[in-house]
Parts: C-alpha cells; structure tokens; sequence
C-alpha cells in the first residue's frame, strides 16, 4: 500500500472514537496510479452516518496528498450490525437515536464531587439552550434523583419506551428511579451491563444535543459496559487537586485510552475555600488539576471552588446553578459548561 495515502488515512478518525482508520485496520487497499488514489476500506459498522463523515474525511485527506489528481473510495459495510468483526471495538455498540453526543462524565475515586459537577453541568447547558439529558450510571449508590429533585417513576410510552421524567430541563434517568429509597441494588456484573444498556437504547431521550453520563467511580462494570454499549464522544474527568486523587485519576485516563474515548478535559473541584475574612484556603492544595491536565495534554476545562451553596443545593434537590444561577458557584460551573460546548458542541 502506498505510505502517502497512508499517511493521509490516519489522519481520519473513526466516529466517536479517537482511533484512526489505519490504527483500527479498517483500510484494506490505498494505491496511486496516474494522479489517481484508489483506496478500499471495509468497515465492520452498518452506520451511513459513519460510512458518510468517513468517506468526506477521507476524500478530503486523500485530495490533499502531492501527485493526488482524483480520489476513488470504496467503502463497504455489512448489511446487518450483526455483521461486525467478533471483538472489534464497535461490534455491539450503537448509537442512541436522536442524541447528537454522549459524554461520560467520571473520577477515578468517590468524594469528589462528580455527581454535583454532571447535575450542575446538565444544568448549566440547559439553561443555555441546549437539549440535555443525565444518565445514572451508578447503579449501586444513585445520586441524580435526590440531587435533582426528582423522585417519580418513568411513565412508558405506546412504543414501551420508558420517558425520563424532567427537572431543571433535563431529561433524567437512574435506577433510583425504579427501586425504593432504602432499597440496596445486590446484582453481579451482567445484570448492571443489561441494565446500562436498557437506559441507553430503551428509554426515549428524544432529540438532545448532549446526553451526560454519570458514572460511578473507578473502573468498573458500568465504565466497560456503559463502553461497549454505545460510542462516547468523549470523557469528562473531575479531581479535586490533591494527589491522592490524581493517582487515581491517572488510572481512569489510561482506561478511556484503552477504550478509544477521548478525553475532552479535567475539571478541578474543591479548587480552594474563601474565608470570611476573605482568605483564600487551599484545603486540598494547590494547582494540581492544572498540573494534571498539562502532564497529559488535555485542557483544564475549569476550577471549582468550594461553597456551602454547591453542598445545599444538592441536598435540596436544586442544584445550585437552577437554584442561585446569578451566584458565584454557579458562575463557576457555567464557565465549565462553556469550554465544554466549545469543544463539543
């Protein structure tokens, strides 16, 4: 194969991941004849909308490359998903209808304030107009119902589809939805990857720009399978600056790589504490989500310092961007929904 054309095709991602074509050995022939590139690659995805922003993507880069006069591309796909390659890393994957981007939002350890970040993030998006929904993950310990407010049971729809109930104009999902208060969630591997899976592709979102996920911490059952079940358009990870929560965080980044899911920034919470004499307290340390974020390459998409009205919020059931969108908490939380739009949306 020729190494130019090569060279151009890598330049192509797959949709969703952050993988090129050659890298997932997608591209099965790439020659140059008398100013004309031929390539042929074989996809093991039914999508057309993936068939369609790679064939541009790659005609685009082909047309690029010196000596490069016409561009012939043959793109094939299987009839049917079932098609798909055994263990390529989209054979099961699908994407959810009418949801524009899927980002998961994640920590490597619990306490960090992930859950209060995803609810006011949700939040902060909506009230800028987006479509939003947020999706409970945590199966074992859900949080969006008592941090949004929300205790109601999803009604289901002629299609059998259950509807997310809506609080703060987001459209949210969660086991805590389905099981009482006091009741503890006893299940083993596959019947969390069953349910993740209901919640994607069972549930009618409707037509939403952005659906964040709320995983729980670590590395677990629900990252994998939240993984395998649909193509994230990328990850948010939240850290407070202390190291002993970097380290892990260290680990959630390399599972994300391993998983093709592009990291689209740190946030930094608990960044520093405002006395009432108007002391700045670094509680946890200083700068180490910006360190962080340099060290791997990925924006800092922002600081979060502490308030009593971020905590209040969430214990009310009103996150504090709905509930005081004017403050200074909440200011914080949209400038992280901006730089995340920004480079998402």
């Amino acid at each position: 194969m020729n190494d130019a054309l090569l060279a151009a095709l890598r330049t192509v991602k797959y949709p969703g991941f952050s993988r090129d074509i050659v890298s997932f050995g997608l591209v099965k022939e790439a020659e140059l004849a008398n100013g004309t590139a031929r390539v042929r690659i074989e996809l093991t995805s039914a999508s057309a909308e993936a068939a369609r922003q790679i064939r541009a993507e790659a005609e685009a880069a082909l047309a690029r490359v010196p000596g490069v006069s016409r561009v012939e591309a043959d793109i094939r796909q299987p009839a049917q998903p079932a098609g798909a390659q055994p263990g390529s890393p989209w054979a099961n994957q699908a994407r959810v209808p009418g949801v524009r981007r899927v980002v998961a939002v994640a920590s490597g350890k619990g306490g960090v304030g992930k859950s209060t970040t995803a609810v006011n993030l949700a939040c902060a998006l909506a009230l800028a107009g987006r479509r939003v929904g947020l999706l409970d993950c945590d199966i074992y310990g859900p949080s969006i119902p008592l941090m949004m407010g929300c205790h109601e049971r999803p009604a289901v729809n002629e299609r059998e589809l259950l509807v997310p109930p809506v609080r703060h104009g987001v459209r949210l999902m969660s086991i805590g939805f389905l099981v009482d208060d006091d009741q503890p969630v006893i299940w083993r591997g596959p019947m969390i990857q069953k349910t993740i899976q209901q919640f994607l592709h069972q549930v009618d979102w409707g037509g939403l720009d952005l659906l964040l996920v709320d995983l729980p911490p670590g590395t677990g059952d629900a990252q994998l399978s939240l993984c395998q079940a649909v193509p994230l358009d990328g990850g948010v990870i939240v850290t407070t600056p202390q190291e002993a929560s970097l380290g892990v965080v260290r680990k959630g980044m390399a599972m994300f790589a391993k998983v093709n899911v592009p990291i689209l920034g740190l946030v930094e919470n608990m960044s520093w504490f405002t006395a009432p004499d108007g002391t700045r307290v670094e509680i946890f340390g200083h700068g180490g989500g910006a360190a962080e974020a340099r060290r791997q390459g990925v924006p800092l998409l922002g600081q979060v310092p502490i308030f009593t009205e971020i905590r209040a919020g969430g214990d009310a059931g009103l996150p504090v961007v709905a509930g005081l969108p004017q403050g200074a908490a909440a200011a914080a939380f949209r400038a992280v929904a901006d730089a995340l739009a920004v480079r998402l949306l």
